[in-house]
């Protein structure tokens, strides 16, 4: 083992790994290891780019989520009932029979609307999120 590595353990759903290895050979990773610690990379880079953000901002929040998980469609609308004086406008999609999107559309203070982005990263349901400011307020 390379000398500053640290071997971790990970339990993962069998399909989530299935769909990552499929990933992994079709980008061309030599190992798993590798595509985890770019995954890994990516999430890192990702926060540190959201805590550097500051002030008035407009942006939209993309989120995936699993509507059969029992609570996670009104926990959603309850967390953005909470944070109705930063969202301008929301869009909901059904994907699949299981699966649904929204496009939250925010306009606010950033500090506000990374409280939103974490209240609804952490609801169990959701699949994915994305954070994605369009522009600073004029």
């Amino acid at each position: 083992m390379e000398e500053g590595i640290t071997r971790i353990g990970v339990s993962l759903p069998k399909n989530l790994l299935e769909e990552f290895d499929a990933i992994i050979k079709v980008r061309g990773y030599s190992s798993r290891s590798e595509a985890i610690r770019d995954a890994i990379r990516g999430y890192i880079s990702e926060y540190k780019w959201l805590e550097s953000e500051k002030g008035e901002v407009i942006g939209v929040l993309v989120i995936l989520y699993d509507h059969t998980i029992k609570g996670v469609s009104d926990a959603l609308i309850s967390i953005q009932h909470s944070f109705s004086d930063i969202i301008s406008s929301d869009m909901h999609l059904h994907l699949r029979e299981d699966q649904c999107l929204e496009v939250i559309v925010v306009k606010g203070n950033m500090e506000e609307i990374k409280n939103l982005v974490d209240k609804i990263s952490a609801t169990r349901g959701v699949l994915s999120h994305k954070m994605i400011t369009a522009q600073k307020k004029i």
